[in-house]
């Protein structure tokens, strides 16, 4: 995500528009502007039929301009009511500044788990500053024509994949719809997405975190190998695809497979694809698999709001079982973090919903901790994942520089 560099007029606007706090009012910072109407028309009545006197603002801001806007208006006084949290350490030092509640012991937090709330809290899990709302889960997405015509089950294991792909490209079809012209999509969809199978996933994400493991050791270095392979079954020119060009393919079905987060399925959907999908296929038949369940948004309460004790019921009411099953599905792909049991309606959705019972949920590898010093964990990553699969930098390569440039910072790793 860019960093937007506020001038003195758009700073001026931040303090002023949008979230200035007002008792009687409850309003909600959020990037997502695509969920505007949802809020609008479904959750916020949903929740004033319990709670009529409660008036509710919803008020995005562009996701490149959110982090700085959001910023400018708490330093200001300006913010709204109740914070829409990104992971990690951007709301953490927003609790960190005195920007967001301590949330340990309100109603609702309850009913997530221990892991779900891990996105949201101080280093030393002490201290929960923002109810987990929703995750996105990483995977693969096919082509059901392709498949049916050729043949084609979906693939479990990676020697079956790229049997798959072999059989697709026999068959004159590009076999996996992906681009490295954008970059993040190797790091967060791919190496990220396919990784957790070879390194057991939150096993080890801890060992890196924990210093008792490095990206050389073997299990890192495999899930690069695997990637290095697969430049054969991807599109002419895919070093100069972007995200967009991506979906084009995969959407006009002239591709097989595409490397996917749940956040695409309402996308497909729209585009009348008839597609299925598959969890990160296990290195050999009987092997533990493991999904890439990635904490994505959270809800947080400003200290400075003249409205707390209405905060608290909107924000217990989140940790409903209504909200989670309204949330899951009406923003399709984005699963609700709680343990409530939800009827998922769309057949993709459900379907990589139920990963979780049978494989192990971890987050993006760097997402916790590692991103805090220089060179840039996310940055550097973006750039190593992008070469391995251009062919421009070895997978033993790679792991010796994402190594390297944690060394030099991080502590536990050297």
């Amino acid at each position: 995500m860019k960093h937007i560099r506020l001038t003195q007029g758009a700073l001026a606007a931040a303090l002023l528009t949008a979230g200035t706090a007002q008792a009687g009012t409850l309003t909600i910072e959020s990037w997502r502007v695509d969920d505007k109407a949802l809020w609008e028309e479904v959750l916020i009545p949903a929740f004033q039929k319990k709670h009529p006197g409660i008036q509710i603002k919803f008020s995005p801001t562009a996701p490149t301009e959110y982090d700085s806007a959001l910023q400018a208006r708490l330093t200001g006084g300006t913010a709204g009511d109740l914070i829409t949290c990104r992971p990690f350490d951007k709301s953490l030092d927003l609790y960190k500044k005195s920007f967001l509640e301590k949330l340990d012991g309100k109603g609702g937090m309850q009913n997530f788990p221990a892991s779900a709330k891990v996105a949201w809290q101080s280093d030393d899990g002490k201290d929960t500053f923002c109810m987990p709302m929703a995750s996105v889960i990483h995977g693969f997405f096919y082509n059901k024509k392709i498949f049916k015509e050729l043949g084609l089950q979906p693939p479990k294991t990676v020697a079956e994949f790229h049997k798959a792909a072999d059989a697709v490209k026999k068959a004159g079809k590009t076999p996996i719809a992906l681009g490295t012209a954008d970059q993040w999509e190797a790091s967060q969809i791919v190496f990220t997405g396919i990784g957790p199978n070879y390194w057991k996933g939150e096993e080890g994400r801890k060992a890196i975190v924990a210093g008792s493991a490095k990206f050389t050791d073997a299990p890192y270095v495999a899930a690069w190998t695997e990637m290095s392979k697969w430049a054969p079954y991807l599109a002419k020119g895919y070093s100069a695809q972007t995200y967009g060009d991506t979906q084009n393919l995969f959407a006009s079905g002239r591709a097989a497979m595409v490397p996917a987060g749940s956040w695409d399925i309402g996308y497909y959907n729209q585009q009348g694809v008839d597609f299925g999908a598959f969890p990160p296929p296990v290195q050999k038949a009987g092997d533990k698999c493991y999904i890439s369940d990635h904490t994505d948004l959270g809800i947080g309460v400003n200290p400075k709001s003249k409205n707390k004790g209405d905060a608290y019921k909107f924000l217990e009411w989140v940790g409903s079982q209504e909200f989670a099953d309204l949330y899951t599905n009406k923003v399709t792909g984005f699963f609700s973090l709680s343990n409530h049991l939800i009827a998922v309606k769309d057949p993709v959705a459900k379907s990589m919903i139920d990963w979780r019972k049978t494989c192990g949920s971890t987050i993006r590898l760097n997402a916790q901790i590692l991103n805090r010093g220089e060179p840039n964990m996310e940055t550097e990553l973006w750039t190593v994942n992008s070469a391995v699969l251009n062919g421009k930098m070895t997978p033993k390569a790679a792991a010796e520089r994402i190594q390297a440039g944690l060394s030099k910072w991080y502590k536990p790793a050297k």
